[in-house]
């Protein structure tokens, strides 16, 4: 049995040909690594080769091929099948409450709150499984989070779980992980911080690391307490419904007052107000980076305040089974609310009549409408893309000109044997060695998860997952050929690894046993995301929340949720779109609210 070599079509490539591998699976042990989890390597077949831990060996027998890429065809629809389907039974000539495009969180949570609110929703996702940027994938016993291990709003109180309360609308609900490290900070001049589940233990820590500043510490974070207390003390729904605005004005007046004081503000801001160590300020940088990928004069106080407060709050908890657990809950619990969710359905266009959004059309000719359009994906892949960019809305425009597409990432995911790590090492971290100035620069910081600290499941028996990423811009990676693409990954990747092993863990790449490594095209293909972006970033200096868009558009009937919209990028950030979405459309359809286990949202 051997490896067997054929041609794929890629439109990466400009629609050339290229000749790839599949099959001549590595042992776990051995001391070639697997490394295919992009789409300049692989075909199509990766899809579910990645998702179901696929390994072919295959013959190399000239006569046989093309009767295995046949049985191949086969095997991967079977698979694919057995998670998410374009062949079910969706009928073309219903005219759907709404239609989702993507099945992001935000979009997840949108279409689930509607459904439970009776509205009939058909949520429409160009992948094979749902999650976007918080899906999963599996390969030789691993199970991977495509994106970020940190989950924020996913605790048992308040009104900010948002992520709990969405699950428990439809019936779900997750065992979790309790994580007592939010994150461990490796950072210039030997700064060590550990951000603790305790608040307290997490501010006698950095004041014991900056103890000329513990009034200006005390205060800063106090201040991101207030904002958090006032958004937790409220109902959360659309900030463009009207009525809804009054009620809680009404019912909170000075927590409505506080908020929009904030509003306009950026936490780099207030932090100068109490603290003037050059190094502390560059601390809350860090953590702020973290938040929104600039630095903390760029980030909303609003949104910095909802993070910094809610891992001490409701803390920081890992999902059994993974990240991914989430979105296939939803989308489990949207399907058992009588909604439907189409994979690989590639929207290509929204359906425009008379300048109102009243349907969509797929890849593949199919059309479906509904009385309103919800678009996952980005500002700029919806009026850019799904929409003709020259007839762009004013208001896009202005959007356009206020915020670009933040850079993309690199991400590597490791296997590794386990003994590398030491016993107490935390799960997550953030790196950034030597240069303060580094910070928002490409490959400047790393992030790493270790998810296998809290789930050993995730993994083989003796080994732990590594997802490292790393900022990186698409323009660096393209006009390569294959050949130069590949090596490029591989030094890059190189660099990164050996920079951890420095810094963290010593003999870390030799105990490697897998590798996976995916660029900002890679994202883009396979999340569907301009550029790979990972959501808005300022020009310049905003004015806090100000810019941000909400759901509605200049386009009658087409709504968007997600990180191009208020309040922005990150989970808790995207689940609380999705929650103000639903509560917008649900109100423009007539729809009365009746969340079962979520009654905080009833009206």
């Amino acid at each position: 049995m051997g490896t067997l070599n054929f041609m794929f079509p890629n439109s990466l490539l400009d629609g050339n040909c290229k000749i790839v591998a599949l099959g001549g699976s590595k042992l776990r042990n051995s001391k070639k690594i697997s490394s295919c989890f992009d789409p300049l390597r692989i075909g199509n077949c990766t899809d579910v080769q990645q998702l179901h831990g696929l390994n072919l060996g295959l013959n190399k027998t000239k006569g046989r091929k093309w009767g295995i890429v046949s049985q191949l065809k086969a095997v991967v629809d079977k698979g694919v099948e057995s998670y998410g389907s374009s062949d079910v039974e969706i009928d073309e000539s219903c005219c759907y409450d709404a239609i989702v495009i993507g099945s992001g969180i935000g979009g997840l949570v949108a279409a689930t709150q509607l459904a439970v609110k009776g509205a009939k929703v058909l949520v429409l996702e160009k992948y094979v499984i749902p999650g976007g940027s918080s899906g999963f994938y599996q390969r030789d016993g691993y199970t991977f989070d495509v994106g970020s291990s940190v989950m924020f709003g996913f605790s048992d109180k308040g009104n900010l779980n948002l992520i709990t309360q969405a699950l428990a609308a439809v019936g779900c609900k997750l065992e979790v992980i309790p994580d007592p490290t939010t994150v461990h900070f490796h950072l210039p001049n030997d700064l060590s911080v550990r951000v603790h589940r305790e608040y307290d233990d997490f501010i006698q820590e950095l004041v014991s690391k900056f103890p000329h500043e513990k009034e200006g510490i005390i205060k800063f974070y106090s201040e991101c307490w207030k904002i958090f207390n006032s958004l937790n003390s409220l109902e959360l729904k659309s900030l463009e419904e009207p009525i809804y605005l009054f009620g809680q004005f009404f019912k909170k007046p000075l927590e409505c007052l506080t908020l929009a004081y904030y509003l306009p503000q950026n936490a780099g801001d207030i932090a100068r107000k109490y603290i003037k160590d050059p190094g502390l300020l560059a601390f809350i940088d860090a953590e702020c980076f973290i938040v929104s990928t600039v630095n903390a004069l760029q980030t909303p106080m609003i949104n910095a305040s909802m993070v910094l407060c809610d891992r001490h709050f409701g803390g920081i908890n890992y999902p059994v089974g993974g990240v991914g657990e989430i979105a296939k809950s939803l989308a489990k619990g949207l399907v058992n609310q009588g909604s439907q969710i189409l994979y690989r359905a590639n929207v290509t266009s929204i359906i425009l009549d008379n300048g109102k959004a009243v349907g969509v059309k797929l890849s593949n000719g199919r059309k479906f409408y509904a009385k309103t359009i919800v678009s996952n994906a980005t500002r700029w892949d919806t009026f850019g893309k799904l929409l003709k960019a020259e007839n762009l809305p004013k208001e896009e425009e202005a959007f356009q000109k206020a915020y670009v597409k933040a850079p993309s990432f690199l991400s590597i995911h490791l296997g590794v044997k386990a003994d590398v790590l030491p016993p107490d090492t935390d799960c997550h971290h953030f790196t950034l060695e030597d240069n303060w100035t580094n910070l928002e620069k490409p490959y400047g910081s790393i992030f790493l998860s270790i998810p296998t600290v809290l789930d050993s499941s995730l993994a083989p028996e003796g080994h732990h997952i590594l997802h490292i990423f790393t900022t990186s811009s698409i323009e660096d990676w393209e006009g390569l050929s294959l050949k130069d693409y590949e090596a490029k990954k591989e030094l890059v990747a190189e660099r990164i690894i050996s920079r951890l092993e420095k810094t963290l863990f010593p003999g870390l790449k030799s105990s490697i046993v897998f590798k996976e490594v995916g660029t900002p095209k890679t994202h883009r293909r396979y999340l569907a995301r301009d550029s790979g972006t990972y959501g808005p970033m300022p020009r310049g200096t905003p004015k806090g929340l100000l810019g941000m868009p909400f759901n509605t558009t200049a386009i009658d009937g087409l709504y968007c949720v997600g990180d191009s919209c208020f309040p922005g990028q990150g989970v808790i950030a995207v689940a609380f779109s999705g929650v103000m979405c639903a509560h917008r459309v649900a109100a423009d359809l007539g729809k009365h609210e009746k969340i079962r286990g979520a009654g905080q949202w009833s009206s």
